[in-house]
């Protein structure tokens, strides 16, 4: 498009411009240039969700943390996602690819339940454990290179997979629970309304507003013959479950304890 340049003045103007308006002026410009981008090809960005979250979250994290945090816990969020992602595909279950949301994490959608509750356990589990390995990869490298930015980061990472095992609907936890005993929910929903009454903190009643509703979906179903026949687990899928839910667990605190670096002030 063909721009139509004005002859240079040869004499400065009577009042000087405003600094205010010059400010402006100046912030309006990549405003401008942000929304012609999204408006040509917005479209497209929304359609990718996977890669318009994760450069969001990704931007937003950077700018709390620096680069370091910012792209770090993008990738730990990422592996931990991933580790559904692979076992929703081995049980056959068409899965979206992760989307993320800052503050809230990631998350991945299944557009069908697993076969019953052993399935649905080992799908939850499956991101923790991975996200577990990726945070340990992370404390490894920054031993070897007495990195207190990457063993900072494993420290978050390992907090993340621990907070997930919270055995509350929607967090991971919740859906590992359910094949070990339905009733350890209510131990959940007890440590969580606890933790919103000690550190009130909105993402935590957002879990627990949108996991109550969850949970009492399930509950009022529970004389279903398709709910009970999907909560039948058999005693050794249980066990199984219950050494990898409460080993990873006791792990995770170990790991939060040795890679712990206190802050400088």
């Amino acid at each position: 498009m063909s721009q139509y340049q004005f002859p240079e003045r040869d004499y400065e103007p009577i009042q000087p411009r405003s600094g205010l308006r010059d400010l402006l002026k100046k912030l309006w410009a990549p405003i401008a240039a942000v929304g012609a981008v999204l408006v040509k090809f917005g479209a497209v960005l929304f359609k990718a969700k996977f890669l318009f979250s994760i450069f969001v979250s990704a931007a937003v994290y950077v700018w709390i943390g620096g680069w370091w945090f910012g792209i770090g816990l993008v990738v730990l969020l990422f592996v931990h996602e991933m580790g559904h992602v692979l076992e929703a595909k081995r049980q056959g279950l068409p899965v979206s690819a992760p989307f993320f949301i800052p503050f809230l994490g990631a998350a991945i959608q299944m557009k069908r339940m697993p076969q019953s509750a052993w399935h649905e356990a080992l799908n939850g589990i499956a991101g923790p454990i991975l996200g577990s390995i990726g945070a340990g990869a992370c404390w490894a490298i920054g031993a070897y290179y007495d990195s207190r930015p990457l063993i900072a980061l494993a420290f978050l990472g390992f907090l993340i997979n621990l907070f997930n095992l919270i055995p509350f609907l929607p967090l991971d936890g919740g859906r590992i629970a359910v094949a070990i005993h339905p009733g350890i929910v209510a131990v959940g929903l007890v440590a969580l309304i606890g933790l919103v009454i000690i550190r009130p903190n909105p993402i935590l009643i957002l879990i627990l507003i949108f996991g109550g509703m969850e949970t009492w979906r399930r509950w009022q179903l529970r004389h279903h013959a398709e709910t009970q026949g999907y909560y039948q687990v058999r005693p050794w899928q249980r066990v199984v479950v219950a050494i990898l839910y409460f080993g990873l667990a006791a792990f995770l605190v170990f790991a939060m304890h040795e890679t712990h670096v206190p802050r400088d002030f």
